[in-house]
């Protein structure tokens, strides 16, 4: 026999095991080769208004991708060299040389990788076209993608994955240097001890943990705060993690003894002793995995969640499909003719509305902070009651204010977090160029009706007052428009850009720029962090899969014994499926904690997801992610009874 068919029948003899391994590495080669084509693809260039930065972001997705999955096949190819030391220690019995050896493993772990890397290449370039339609889906474009073969994006990926293929080969090579005999045949014996649990170290977790709970739940508002409290709190959530799963889940094993009448029932004996006795070598990993999942969890939610939202961040942003400033009866019966010859975007709503420009000072001086006041000299701006019913009544919204003398009403600011019982006992003084007027607050509106520019300070006033101030200071006149079907009027709202001199002044707003700017961002980072998380989760889920087969390859021989005692093959069965639980559930339930808690802290940073519901997009990511996990277990459980109770 040659060297190479004993390395063909060890990749025959072991698939079945390498089956898991062998599809996450395709799996993993499908979504590099994807991403980077996009980096090269015209379609997405075509389709996106910021496509002077795409490549960048693929690229830095495609680094990320590639370090994870570099650990992944590193990680994984150390269970299975465990796993066949045994094997390799009889060969070196029978006679085999060490370099010989480890040149077999060197070409299984070769052969094999390059099997996965022609395999997910393959796939990739038919997948391509998919994968590509699938972004643009999210981005809101037209799905007439061409199909395309990049070559530089092949080479790209054969030069990354034979990088890591060849280090993880030379690792397999080099295993039969690193051991002795004796260490080969004894390594299914490693970490058989009952592990030790410090209740110092648990109790740390569990400070750790609820202080970065708490962390979580205080306002973020300074740039030091935030930089201050997100290290605090991922901080914590990462040593807390470690030592919650070293010590922490060994007391609650030993807690669940103490309950005499369960321990005692049926195989929950055998059960809890297997998990004490396994815990050393499972914490670091289960560990590792609640992390994974609780960072990749949160990524995926919070994309998904702007992404969700999309309509509603926009329509803030821009309650009026087009707006602009007056300049004079030309340009705006210019804009008017622009408008008015779209005709599958047909004006439902056209309004006038003036707004006063002021200056102002708070009794608390903190209500106005001196941001505002350096963005815009005249930071106030006041609306009238009755202008106010008139929008509100265009927008199809039921809320209006009746306001008399001095009364004035709060519009929330956008991105705050301001209640009325910010401004309740507090008064604004309007500093005009002829006379100060005294607002006080009786109220506060949640909904905006002009479109957001900084500083966002609205005030709605009584139309008596308004009038007295409008002769002494000329208001600036807003036109706005509302069209149906507006998330669809790129065209009309490109012509209107380009007849404002400068599109990033706030002379024209369209609604379309900013649904179509949020329909990018979220949809690109919901496209990268989705496939990441899947990435991710086939990865974890394979390594718990590969640990519960070192595990089942070991404890085959005491499985047969409790048979042979008198155990059925269902209790056995059942046993396995309770212990594999514990090893799955324990991870994902920390995972969703740790990424609800993580969530909170980033939605009071981001101020776009602020006022946002984010219960169904975080429920549909936690089902989704859940029911993967659950795949992976069943599929566990299967193997590992077919393993060890067959």
């Amino acid at each position: 026999m040659t060297i190479f068919s004993i390395t063909k029948r060890n990749i025959q003899g072991n698939f079945r095991n390498y089956l898991i391994y062998f599809v996450s590495m395709i799996c993993s080669v499908i979504i590099y080769f994807t991403f980077v084509s996009m980096q090269y693809s015209s379609d997405i260039q075509a389709n996106m208004l910021g496509s002077m930065v795409i490549s960048s972001i693929f690229r830095q997705a495609s680094i990320i991708l590639i370090i994870f999955v570099a650990l992944f096949i590193w990680y994984s190819n150390s269970f299975f060299t465990k796993k066949r030391k045994k094997e390799v220690g009889l060969y070196s019995l029978l006679g085999m040389r060490k370099s010989t050896i480890g040149k077999m493993l060197f070409y299984e772990n070769l052969i094999m990788g390059v099997l996965a890397l022609a395999t997910g290449i393959v796939l990739g370039t038919l997948l391509s076209k998919l994968f590509l339609m699938i972004l643009l889906k999210l981005l809101g474009s037209a799905v007439n993608v061409s199909f395309s073969l990049s070559v530089g994006a092949m080479l790209n990926t054969v030069i990354v994955f034979a990088v890591i293929l060849l280090f993880t080969s030379i690792q397999g090579y080099r295993l039969i240097y690193r051991f002795q005999l004796i260490e080969l045949f004894r390594a299914e014996k490693e970490g058989e001890q009952l592990p030790q649990a410090s209740w110092l170290a648990a109790w740390a977790g569990v400070i750790c943990i609820g202080l970065s709970y708490w962390i979580s739940t205080l306002p973020f508002t300074t740039t030091e705060e935030i930089l201050r409290n997100l290290g605090i709190l991922l901080g914590g959530i990462i040593v807390g993690t470690f030592l919650l799963f070293r010590s922490g889940t060994i007391y609650l094993l030993k807690i669940s003894r103490r309950n005499k009448l369960r321990y005692y029932r049926g195989m929950n004996m055998i059960g809890t002793s297997q998990l004490m006795y396994r815990m050393k070598g499972n914490a670091r990993l289960l560990a590792m995995i609640s992390l994974l999942s609780a960072f990749t969890l949160s990524a995926i939610c919070i994309a998904y969640s702007m992404y969700y939202s999309i309509g509603k961040t926009a329509a803030k942003h821009s309650p009026f499909s087009y707006m602009h400033i007056s300049q004079g009866e030309a340009f705006d019966r210019q804009v008017e003719a622009v408008i008015a010859r779209d005709q599958e975007h047909p004006v439902t709503v056209q309004l006038d509305i003036p707004v006063i420009k002021s200056s102002g000072q708070f009794s608390d001086p903190s209500m106005l902070p001196p941001r505002y006041l350096e963005a815009d000299s005249k930071p106030i701006k006041l609306i009238s009651a009755s202008t106010f019913n008139r929008i509100q009544q265009s927008l199809t919204r039921d809320f209006t204010v009746q306001l008399s003398g001095n009364q004035a009403m709060p519009i929330k600011p956008l991105y705050t977090k301001f209640t009325f019982a910010d401004f309740a006992h507090k008064t604004l003084t309007l500093q005009m160029p002829q006379k100060n007027s005294l607002l006080e607050f009786n109220g506060m509106i949640e909904e905006r009706v002009l479109n957001w520019k900084f500083p966002d300070f609205y005030f709605v006033i009584s139309d008596a007052l308004f009038a007295d101030l409008a002769q002494i200071t000329q208001p600036t006149l807003y036109k706005a428009y509302k069209v149906k079907d507006e998330k669809t009027s790129g065209d009309v709202s490109a012509k209107l850009l380009e007849l404002s001199p400068d599109s990033e002044s706030d002379q024209m707003y369209v609604f379309y720029r900013e649904y179509r700017k949020g329909m990018e961002e979220s949809g690109l980072n919901m496209f990268i962090f989705g496939f990441l998380g899947l990435v991710l989760l086939a990865a974890t889920g394979s390594m718990i899969y590969f640990k519960q087969l070192t595990e089942a390859q070991s404890d085959k021989g005491r499985y047969e014994i409790l048979h042979q005692i008198g155990l059925s093959r269902k209790q056995i069965r059942a046993s396995i499926a309770k212990q594999s639980l514990f090893v799955f559930a324990l991870p994902l339930i920390v995972g969703i904690v740790h990424s609800a808690f993580i969530i909170k802290a980033f939605s009071s940073v981001m101020g776009s997801l602020i006022g946002i519901n984010l219960f169904v997009p975080i429920t549909i990511s936690i089902v989704v992610y859940a029911g993967i996990y659950f795949i992976y277990y069943v599929l566990t459980v299967h193997t590992f009874n077919k393993i060890a109770n067959s």
